[in-house]
């Protein structure tokens, strides 16, 4: 049975925090809000909580997983940033966004992209994921809590725990942080394109997918 964490919205309670980071350093897998919807993370590099995130979400190896970093910095380790793409994402974060981009040798193959070789980044503007990152010190691998079948991401932190209390090690909740994921921006093609919009918005970007 997976641990409830009820956070304040506004001023988190280090030790619940403290907590939650070591059961990532355990192999546990999380669900914690962003400033998007909630999310299901794991420690980067943890090919068997990876795998959990795979069975709930029923991704098949398409499926882009993403590292929730702390700053521009952090996730110039992990992608390839030219200096077009670095002034667009600065311009864009923190906020709502993951970005597609080549990945480094930093990220394990099983990681990334299995043809395009890419990986998404995200710095997130929510006080959990950000003093998480920082307890942790190194990026957070995660994935939007859609489960199968549903147009919905889950926000309820109850209903989380109700429906993935055998799923998940913890959930973290800091009350209802909307429906609409992240805007996803392909910035491993010329011209970059929206592949998903999402709540984020990028002016005089092309959107290659349905609104």
């Amino acid at each position: 049975m997976s641990q409830y964490f009820e956070l304040h919205p506004v001023n988190p309670q280090a030790r619940l925090l403290r907590q939650a980071v070591q059961i990532l350093r355990d192999g546990g897998l999380l669900a914690y809000p962003t400033d998007s919807c909630y999310a299901l993370g794991c420690q980067i590099g943890d090919l068997a909580a990876l795998e959990r995130i795979r069975r709930i979400r029923q991704a098949d190896k398409h499926h882009h997983f993403t590292l929730v970093c702390a700053d521009l910095a952090q996730a110039a380790r992990y992608a390839r940033i030219d200096t077009w793409a670095f002034r667009l994402i600065k311009a864009a974060t923190p906020g709502p966004f993951t970005f597609l981009l080549p990945a480094t040798r930093e990220v394990p193959r099983k990681l990334q992209h299995p043809q395009r070789r890419t990986i998404g980044i995200r710095v997130p503007d929510h006080v959990v994921p950000r003093l998480l990152l920082a307890e942790l010190g190194e990026p957070i691998m995660s994935s939007t809590l859609l489960l199968p079948g549903e147009e919905l991401p889950l926000t309820d932190g109850r209903e989380i725990r109700a429906r993935l209390e055998h799923e998940v090690d913890a959930v973290l909740d800091s009350g209802n942080c909307g429906l609409d994921p992240t805007t996803v921006v392909d910035l491993a093609v010329q011209p970059p394109v929206v592949v998903r919009q999402g709540r984020g918005r990028l002016p005089g970007m092309v959107v290659d997918a349905p609104e």
